[in-house]
């Protein structure tokens, strides 16, 4: 883990019964930032942070070519992963905005 951001996104799907299967992962030439799994969903998470608004929102800097990237990444480990095949998928965004964190649930 890189960032706080990440490790506190780290922690708030941990403490909700999530398993980290991967932090701060390769594949396909791109990086997953979390990939967890609760049940029969597969997560994949992007943390964004900012120290404050004034640039707009962190959300906001998750845009096409980023969502191109995740998609594209996710792709290729469930291609490295197919015992996990069968799973549903979701993408997720944590953002850290002013010192909170909020999740984005089925971002994009």
């Amino acid at each position: 883990m890189r960032h706080a951001s990440e490790r506190r996104a780290l922690w708030h799907y941990r403490l909700r019964g999530y398993r980290i299967l991967g932090a701060n992962v390769w594949a396909g030439g791109y990086e997953l930032d979390l990939v967890v799994r609760r049940g029969r969903t597969l997560v994949f998470c992007e943390v964004k942070s900012r120290r404050d608004a004034g640039f707009g929102r962190a959300v906001e800097m998750v845009g096409p070519e980023k969502v191109r990237r995740v998609r594209r990444a996710a792709e290729a480990w469930r291609l490295a992963h197919p015992e996990l095949r069968a799973l549903q998928v979701r993408f997720d965004v944590v953002v850290e905005q002013d010192g909170r964190l909020q999740r984005v649930s089925h971002a994009f």
